[in-house]
């Protein structure tokens, strides 16, 4: 049975928009286009649209996808079963976090556990799903390339916190709690939520704490905005979450 990209849309949620575009990226290429200019799929196009769909929800990249997809050795009932692992995964993950969260709302923090954000065994298991169906020199190609934009922007976010705590580490003439001091605080916390995880006021409370309590962070950050700019970043953090 063949359909329109419409109707493809229709059954699946997925915009025309967006089927059109996997359509320009060699993603999901329809079985045929008439004269007329239509799009028309078969169960075959139908059933590829449920992998990528599937490896979309596991937050695959669109090129590792179609690296996947495309391979030669690709084997769908064994890439279900992976689907299956990588969701199992996700949901024992999502599972830990809503329980941390019920703990903090119930409790409150009390000891930081930052184990609970750890994604290392699904991303150590997707790895594997990659390195199965992408073992080609084009994905190793791009492989390479996009670790090197991800420590370049990180290496980026990285140098941005750096420059928070410098410029807070110029403020250490007034005290922790005006104004000027806690807007930086805000700042700083709006930083962390952007680019690392959710910083709630809890954990900004542990953070100003571990800033002064770990070595490693007192060091970089006293490096960054000069002697005693742990110290002070710590007091005025444990101010603003006073409030």
């Amino acid at each position: 049975m063949m359909r329109t990209v419409k109707e493809v849309s229709k059954i699946t949620g997925v915009s025309v928009r967006t089927l059109h575009h996997y359509d320009a990226i060699g993603l999901l290429k329809p079985t045929k286009v008439t004269e007329a200019g239509y799009r028309m799929y078969d169960d075959t196009a139908i059933s590829r649209l449920q992998n990528i769909l599937l490896f979309r929800e596991l937050q695959f990249p669109l090129k590792e996808i179609k690296v996947i997809l495309d391979s030669p050795d690709f084997d769908s009932s064994e890439a279900i079963a992976q689907q299956i692992k990588l969701l199992e995964l996700q949901y024992q993950h999502i599972g830990e976090l809503i329980t941390f969260a019920r703990e903090i709302q119930n409790k409150g923090v009390t000891t930081m556990k930052f184990d609970v954000f750890d994604k290392n065994e699904i991303e150590k298991y997707k790895a594997e799903v990659i390195e199965k169906w992408g073992n080609t020199k084009a994905y190793q190609e791009y492989r390479q390339k996009e670790i090197a934009r991800n420590e370049d922007r990180y290496g980026k976010i990285a140098n941005e916190l750096m420059t928070m705590f410098s410029e807070l580490g110029e403020l250490k003439h007034l005290t922790p709690d005006s104004d000027e001091v806690q807007k930086k605080i805000s700042v700083l916390q709006k930083f962390i939520t952007d680019h690392y995880y959710v910083c709630t006021n809890e954990i900004l409370s542990g953070l100003g704490n571990m800033y002064l309590s770990d070595e490693r962070f007192k060091k970089n950050i006293d490096r960054a905005g000069g002697d005693g700019t742990a110290a002070f970043v710590s007091q005025a953090i444990s101010s603003y979450c006073s409030h």
